[in-house]
């Protein structure tokens, strides 16, 4: 077998590169993610590892998708393309409408009518890149039922980037940006008011996922997550208005 590759990046931690694989530890989620990723092969949308089951260890085993994972400073055709490439998901994955409660990472729910499937971690750390721009997304355990808003506010908190006070009127640039490139009559204040309550819910999910002694989570207070998060949502709740005067 191929040396193990400790891959870089994320906080959650523990993936490797095996030769043309992934493999990370798994979790009461993990059949659920692995059902979508291969709803997702068999419509041949492009950017998304496979999934090729578990190796010895237990690991998930999954497609080493080439390129680099983005950092924060995301270049605005890439965000553009991210958009256009989040739309295109969406609209694939509304066709996907698992049964039941299912058990998800954020815990067991049953897709509503009006909800989809997100991804809930669509941040520039999870896209990767190639010489030719953006090319696919990776770490797909947060995914559960949501409406579409919600990755696209989750984008605009990490990406915009709406959690650091910078520029309002750039901020609103790259809110009109994202509206523009996904398209479907979203505007970009539609976008602007879901980032609050899309960072909101992921620092809710980290917390749960800590006390419950889920590895990964635990691993993010490292990072000082969801404590950086919730000290700075007090901040964008106050430059909403400014920002929404530049749009």
């Amino acid at each position: 077998m191929d040396s193990e590759e400790l891959l870089p990046g994320g906080n959650v931690g523990g993936a490797v590169r095996i030769g043309t694989t992934v493999r990370r530890t798994t979790g009461p989620w993990t059949p659920a993610v692995h059902a979508l990723l291969r709803h997702l092969a068999d419509t041949n949308l492009t950017g998304v590892p496979r999934v090729h089951g578990l190796d010895e260890k237990g690991r998930e085993i999954l497609d080493f998708l080439p390129g680099t994972a983005y950092g924060p400073e995301v270049p605005d055709d890439a965000l553009a393309d991210a958009m256009r490439w989040l739309a295109q998901y969406h609209r694939v994955v509304a066709s996907y409408r698992p049964v039941g409660p299912v058990v998800w990472r954020a815990g067991t729910a049953a897709l509503a009518a009006g909800e989809i499937i997100c991804m809930h971690d669509y941040g520039y750390y999870n896209w990767i890149g190639t010489s030719e721009g953006f090319s696919g997304v990776i770490d797909w355990d947060l995914a559960g039922p949501g409406v579409p808003l919600d990755d696209l506010g989750f984008t605009a908190w990490n990406t915009a980037p709406l959690a650091v006070a910078m520029d309002p009127a750039y901020q609103a640039h790259r809110l009109r940006l994202m509206a523009e490139a996904y398209g479907g009559g979203v505007t970009a204040l539609e976008i602007l008011e879901r980032a609050p309550v899309s960072a909101r819910r992921s620092a809710r999910v980290i917390r749960a996922g800590q006390a419950a002694g889920d590895a990964g989570m635990v691993n993010l207070a490292k990072v000082d997550e969801p404590g950086r998060t919730e000290a700075r949502l007090p901040g964008l709740l106050a430059r909403v208005t400014q920002v929404a005067g530049h749009l």
